[in-house]
């Protein structure tokens, strides 16, 4: 490929073992090669570039001072694997990053013993972290062989809670422990709160120009072979000189801040802890998200997320759209909505261009709250604001709500305030894999007393979704909906509330009814159409509503058909088992009903298009198509298909 940059040096390298003999000129040399080689990767693969070039040296550096895989290097989030991936003998499958059949967009244990611990959520590298350490000072297992455990953690993951505990707890034992505060200022959106202005202040007080000099005091910490390193080492700052941190109050040495993206700084500095520390450290490293790269230095998110582009211009290739995504139109639903009630507000948890509250806080700022990666935080200061008066909407992704499940029962649920949760990436996401799967919130939420539980089969739906969670004020009320962009139906200009628990009838049928709970309302309509070529006609419902169910409707589909399938984008313990139940309590079985439910399956499915997960999942058109044909015993008929 014309595009593969010239990359002698790391060419040689296969494992990090191979580092151990490089000088530290050649490490230099070879950060500059891995940085174009990340870059080249991913503008054919798409991913997550800026995360990882502002880690280059930093990567390079820990590789080349410890002892990898014996000692338990964990990536926090790991959106900035990349280049850990390219060193650890991964650079020949490089290219297949986020594909099917390839590599993980994130760490991941399966796939290589040099991923210590996976992650796709934010803030749990401390914690497994310090748990490698402890069972390496309780005497772990020899093909164990753990040694040092190093976190890395960004200033946006350090503003979660658990990471706290997390340094709470390890200050507390005081065992050897290595942290990694990468600050770059940047996780997916700005960072927001006191940690990121008490983090700004630490390096703040004084010109950079100026730590050059305060650092020589410093010099005496290190052994004799790194001094000379350690006088280029001008961010090298401790106690004496920045004053009491946080993190040494927590029971941590400090050391720091550091130019994370200058190995003479970074290699002496882990060298020295490395042979000198005997309780818990935490370095704080500066660096730059989209490092050495300027198309992704120069963008608003840094180059969180791209798709394919041009290394030479960096402009990428973008897919025509042939409708809104169905994020923004929530967005601009929720928009029209806030301009006819004041009450209306906004909370997301570090994600506002994600859940399209970026574009709610350019018209109403005062409303809409970013409280950084905190996602019980967010639940439980959203039931704070709806016990105050306000109408608080809560944006978070299916995969992160799952963290915030306590506060949704305790703060929320049992005290029956009307949070609305708006549910984005629900279903299979694609490229980012089974950490982001948007699966269980329907199980999860529709099993809570009085909490209402909606999805959209379209994006018009989702319009009055929004709608009838403004109107809803009796206690919790729920929706979801996917990623990408939406079906191409026509939006209202403005939502109508829905009728609490009433689904609709979108075609009447006979012989079997099919009935949808969200976005696979496209694939039942298709597999209705193929089922006509077999003289099959099937009544399509779509229920709207998973709690409360509407009870009339599906009780009328299952006593007029002689078959009921229901189809979700979810797990057992969602909307079709709620129906299941439904059906027993009602004794419909006994009639002879037959009834099947179609959902995601017992199993976390791998990265791949949306398409060809579902497949998989075998809830795409051709999938309902031949459950309608075995269920009515068209035997023939689906053996000839199979």
């Amino acid at each position: 490929m014309t595009n593969r940059p010239n990359t002698p040096l790391l060419d040689r390298v296969s494992s990090p073992a191979d580092l151990k003999g490089l000088s530290d000129a050649e490490l230099h040399d070879l950060a500059g090669e891995l940085r174009a080689e990340t870059v080249s990767a991913v503008s054919e693969t798409g991913g997550h570039l800026g995360a990882g070039l502002g880690v280059v040296e930093l990567t390079v550096a820990l590789h080349a001072v410890f002892d990898t895989p014996r000692d338990r290097l964990i990536w926090d989030v790991s959106h900035q694997c990349y280049p850990h991936k390219i060193l650890t003998g991964r650079r020949d499958r490089i290219r297949t990053l986020r594909q099917q059949d390839g590599l993980s967009g994130f760490c991941k244990m399966r796939e290589s013993e040099y991923d210590a611990f996976g992650a796709g959520h934010s803030s749990t590298s401390i914690s497994a972290a310090l748990g490698y350490a402890v069972s390496r000072d309780l005497g772990s297992a020899p093909e164990a062989g753990v040694g040092d455990a190093i976190a890395v953690i960004g200033d946006g993951a350090l503003s979660a809670g658990m990471a706290y505990e997390a340094l709470n707890h390890a200050g507390h034992l005081k065992t050897r422990l290595f942290v990694i505060l990468n600050d770059n200022e940047m996780s997916i959106a700005p960072p927001v709160g006191a940690m990121s202005s008490y983090l700004n202040r630490l390096y703040a007080g004084a010109p950079f120009q100026e730590f050059k000099s305060l650092a020589k005091g410093a010099v005496g910490f290190l052994p004799a072979p790194f001094q000379e390193g350690a006088k280029r080492a001008k961010d090298l700052i401790k106690h004496v000189t920045v004053g009491g941190t946080l993190f040494e109050e927590l029971g941590f040495s400090y050391v720091g801040p550091v130019d994370g993206h200058d190995l003479d700084q970074l290699l002496p500095i882990l060298r020295t802890v490395k042979a000198r520390a005997t309780g818990p450290m935490l370095i704080h490293v500066i660096t730059k998200k989209g490092k050495g790269y300027a198309p992704a230095e120069n963008a608003p998110d840094c180059g969180h997320g791209v798709s394919k582009f041009d290394v030479a211009t960096g402009e990428q290739v973008k897919t025509p759209a042939n409708a809104p995504s169905y994020t923004k139109v929530f967005a601009n639903a929720l928009i029209a909505e806030a301009r006819a009630d004041r009450k209306v507000v906004a909370v997301t948890a570090a994600m506002p261009d994600g859940t399209g509250l970026n574009l709610f806080a350019e018209r109403f700022p005062e409303r809409t709250f970013d409280v950084g990666i905190a996602e019980q935080h967010a639940v439980t200061f959203s039931a704070g604001l709806a016990a105050g008066g306000q109408k608080p909407f809560c944006a978070i992704y299916s995969t992160f709500l799952q963290r915030g499940y306590d506060q949704i029962v305790h703060d929320v649920a049992i005290q029956r305030l009307p949070v609305r949760f708006a549910i984005d990436r629900a279903g299979l996401v694609g490229a980012d894999g089974p950490t982001h799967a948007g699966a269980y919130d329907t199980a999860f939420l529709a099993n809570l007393p009085g909490f209402v539980v909606m999805a959209a089969a379209d994006e018009a739906e989702l319009v009055h979704m929004v709608a009838t969670a403004v109107a809803h004020d009796e206690g919790p009320i729920s929706f979801r909906f996917p990623r990408g962009e939406g079906v191409g139906v026509e939006l209202p200009e403005k939502g109508t509330p829905l009728e609490i628990g009433k689904g609709r009838i979108i075609a009447e049928g006979e012989r079997v009814a099919l009935l949808n709970f969200g976005t696979r309302l496209k694939e039942v309509r298709e597999a209705a159409q193929a089922l006509a070529a077999h003289g099959i006609r099937p009544t399509i419902a779509d229920a709207r509503f998973a709690k409360p169910l509407d009870e009339d409707m599906i009780l009328r589909l299952a006593r007029g058909h002689e078959a009921l399938i229901t189809v979700e984008e979810g797990t057992v313990g969602g909307f079709g088992s709620h129906v299941a139940h439904l059906l027993a309590e009602k004794g419909v079985f006994d009639t002879g009903l037959k009834f099947r439910s179609m959902v995601l399956p017992d199993i976390f499915i791998d990265q791949a298009s949306p398409a060809d997960m579902y497949a998989v999942a075998r809830l795409n058109a051709p999938d309902i198509e031949t459950r309608v044909l075995e269920v009515l015993g068209a035997a023939r008929v689906a053996a000839r298909r199979a």
